[in-house]
């Protein structure tokens, strides 16, 4: 039987590697065609190229000729049997067809997995993040499987995100891909950014490219900006919900010439109700006012690409008991701009993103990118009786240096420089301290990649000189290989570093009356972390099933211990003593088993383990485990969405209570999220309706003595949750698009 079974897997093997031809589909700019028609000449087998225009079939015994056609392009034919077999096929189709009027209607993929970038990357267009409430980037990832978004507190309603079972501060977290929402942002910064001003969200796991930094250790989070080039002229997006969040927003895109375009985004959001659904006397979510002003620029001419962006925030939450006895109050206002040069050299010239996870190269090519970047922000918060005051100052430049040589190496050199000074006072007991520290850290970075039909191959090094810390060198590298045309390895390996900042990144526990304890001596955090990924593609009655495995481990040798444990009316911070892992293992399904609907399937196990107190413990207020279910399906004419996502949350444990006054237990139970949204959509406009937390599940008592604010008891820290129920919302979309021509 064991023989059979390997004589099997042999002629499976072979049959696909032998049997099947395929490739990719471009345009004059080399940029991806989905949607092509390929068949073989003279008959309707065929197939058609997918999202990044990739494409694969089985071969023809009595035909050679291969049809290309789409409506865009005229139609061109292949020869294969002049195509080496070992090569993929690359088709170039020009000369686009004026038509007076053409409809095209397709279920437009919201979330993709590239199938050629080296590293393990997934990009969320407005299509996934429209397919929930996406009022933020806190609220992108509702149906996404890698990414969690929880309360940190009950009390603020900060929220963090966890990467591969790590909280958000071992994420690296970019904005057009350079650095952000770091250090006194990192608390409250998730709700910066509105939903609607977002093209895109890539999402990589593990260490990524040197390019853009050292801090890269669970992996990175790049939020792409709408473009002023690509933008509708006019959009406007209302949104209201029975919580009493209402917000407005609005941007316009005005093209001033060929070379020149500009936009304007603007966004305005408010609570109007005072929420107590279990009646204890506190509110259930802060309420927040946000006001919130970008303006951006594009200028191309031959080889230079200047882009530019200005953006103004302010920001009013305010939590705490309805009767106003114990007040929560946090008040921010954050400048930033950045300035992106771009030169393009070599034989051809095609625009170049510098920082883009995916290329189209062209031989001997190069280019160089020059980015600066400043933000300034302010936070006063009052927790209580208890004052803390946060201003950063943030300066970062890189400047990258990208050439091609033939067809098969690439390299990429550069340098950068980043300056954080953060002033911290805190008051507590009357009694303020100051917290204080400027970093200077001027860095130089080299990153080699080697491509070559199935093989794809990265190593990066960077060495960097931290003003406080001292020097350290960050090594990265990534592989991928295709078994076949439809099974793909990946792995990674590398190591990521990243400054402490206690006060800034936790004033949210200043809610609690938990005493702070922070070591004198904290040192720089760093951890290895290493990756495996297999991503198989499988043709079932002729749809593709999309399976994904994917293993990650994170090694620390030195981290910042959040110990809740040895006090429970204490937080320690100190330098890790003995061992700190976290392991992820996550398995993916999506397909598309009929015309329409959208189908994915995703489990998730961590385990997560930390040194504290000589011990080594399973990190509280970290589920164990993740299963994600999402449908979704479009009618034909895209006319009408149905969305429908669940989320079955593992249990995980607590810090420790106190064992001579049990104030809470030791574990929290599984539990599971809901959410469901329609949306009709029209020429010019759409309406979208939904609910969240169907099944309006909440945590008890997330405040632990919460009669008793000023008690030592006292405790906001506790929450693993929902802490609202059940809540609708409705909104409404309207876009005049840009000219065609």
């Amino acid at each position: 039987m064991k023989k059979q079974l390997i004589l099997l897997l042999y002629i499976f093997f072979v049959s696909n590697t032998f049997a099947q031809i395929s490739g990719y589909v471009k345009d004059k700019t080399m940029q991806a065609v989905p949607g092509v028609n390929i068949r073989w000449s003279g008959t309707n087998e065929g197939t058609i190229s997918d999202a990044e225009g990739h494409f694969r079939l089985n071969t023809s015994e009595n035909n050679n000729i291969l049809v290309f056609s789409n409506v865009a392009y005229n139609p061109d034919t292949v020869d294969i049997s002049k195509i080496e077999k070992q090569d993929r096929m690359e088709v170039i189709l020009n000369d686009a067809i004026s038509l007076s009027e053409v409809t095209i209607t397709k279920q437009r993929l919201g979330k993709i997995k590239s199938r050629t970038a080296v590293f393990n990357v997934e990009t969320l267009n407005t299509h996934e993040l429209r397919k929930a409430a996406c009022c933020n980037l806190s609220e992108s990832f509702e149906t996404n499987a890698s990414v969690d978004v929880s309360y940190s507190d009950a009390a603020t309603g900060a929220k963090q995100i966890k990467l591969l079972g790590l909280s958000g501060t071992y994420v690296q977290m970019l904005t057009e891909n350079i650095p952000n929402l770091r250090g006194l942002s990192s608390a409250y910064g998730m709700g910066y950014i509105p939903g609607s001003w977002m093209e895109s969200i890539q999402i990589s796991k593990g260490t990524a490219s040197v390019k853009n930094g050292y801090e890269a250790i669970a992996g990175q989070i790049n939020v792409e900006y709408k473009k002023p080039q690509n933008s509708d002229k006019v959009s406007l997006n209302l949104f209201t919900s029975s919580t009493g969040r209402t917000e407005a927003n609005a941007d316009v895109a005005v093209k001033l010439n060929e070379k020149l375009s500009t936009s304007v985004l603007l966004h305005a959001s408010d609570e109007f109700l005072t929420l107590d659904e279990n009646k204890d006397g506190y509110m259930d979510l802060p309420m927040v006012r946000q006001y919130n002003l970008a303006n951006r620029w594009y200028y191309k001419n031959d080889g230079y690409i200047l882009q530019a962006f200005i953006r103004g925030l302010s920001e009013k939450r305010t939590g705490g008991r309805t009767d106003d006895s114990y007040k929560i109050g946090v008040d921010t206002e954050r400048y930033e701009f950045f300035v992106k040069n771009g030169f393009l050299f070599g034989e051809e010239e095609a625009e170049h993103n510098h920082e883009a996870s995916e290329e189209h190269e062209h031989h001997n090519q190069s280019s160089l990118g020059i980015i600066l970047n400043g933000t300034i922000q302010n936070q006063n918060a009052r927790y209580g009786l208890k004052n803390y005051d946060g201003h950063q100052n943030n300066l970062y430049a890189n400047l990258i240096y990208d050439a091609s040589f033939g067809e098969y190496h690439k390299i990429s050199t550069g340098a950068s420089f980043n300056t954080d000074a953060i002033d911290e006072k805190l008051a507590v007991n009357i009694l303020p301290e100051n917290f204080n520290r400027t970093e200077y850290v001027p860095g130089i970075f080299a990153e080699y990649t080697f491509t070559r039909k199935a093989l794809t191959a990265m190593a990066g090094f960077r060495a960097d000189h931290n003003s406080v810390y001292g020097m350290f060198i960050t090594p990265r590298f990534h592989i991928r290989y295709n078994i076949l045309d439809h099974v793909h390895l990946r792995a990674s390996a590398g190591k990521g570093y990243r400054s402490p900042n206690v006060l800034a990144e936790n004033n949210f526990l200043l809610a609690s009356n938990r005493k702070l304890k922070i070591a004198p001596d904290l040192k720089m955090e760093n951890a290895w972390n290493y990756g495996f990924t297999v991503h198989g593609f499988i043709p079932v009655f002729g749809k593709e099933l999309s399976l994904m495995g994917e293993w990650f481990y994170t090694d620390f040798n030195n981290q910042v211990v959040i110990d809740m444990d040895t006090d429970p009316h204490a937080v320690n911070f100190s330098n890790l003593q003995g061992r700190s892992y976290a392991s992820s293992f996550q398995i993916e399904a999506n397909i598309e088993p009929v015309k329409g609907l959208t189908v994915t399937l995703a489990h998730r196990m961590n385990d997560v383990k930390t040194t504290i107190n000589g011990n080594l413990r399973e990190k509280p207020l970290t589920n164990r485990t993740k299963s994600l279910m999402t449908l979704s399906y479009q009618s034909p004419l895209r006319k009408w969405q149905y969305d429908f996502t669940t989320q079955f949350n593992g249990g995980g444990r607590l810090p420790y209570p106190d064992s001579n006054h049990l104030l809470w237990e030791r574990e929290f139970k599984p539990f599971t999220i809901m959410n469901a949204q329609i949306t009709r959509n029209f020429k010019t406009w759409s309406v979208y309706g939904g609910a969240e937390n169907i099944t309006g599940f909440v945590q008890k008592n997330p405040i632990i003595d919460i009669q008793n604010p000023f008690g030592t008891d006292f405790d906001a820290s506790m929450v693993w949750g929902p802490m609202h129920g059940r809540a609708f919302y409705l909104g409404f979309r309207w876009a005049l698009a840009k000219s065609s021509n």
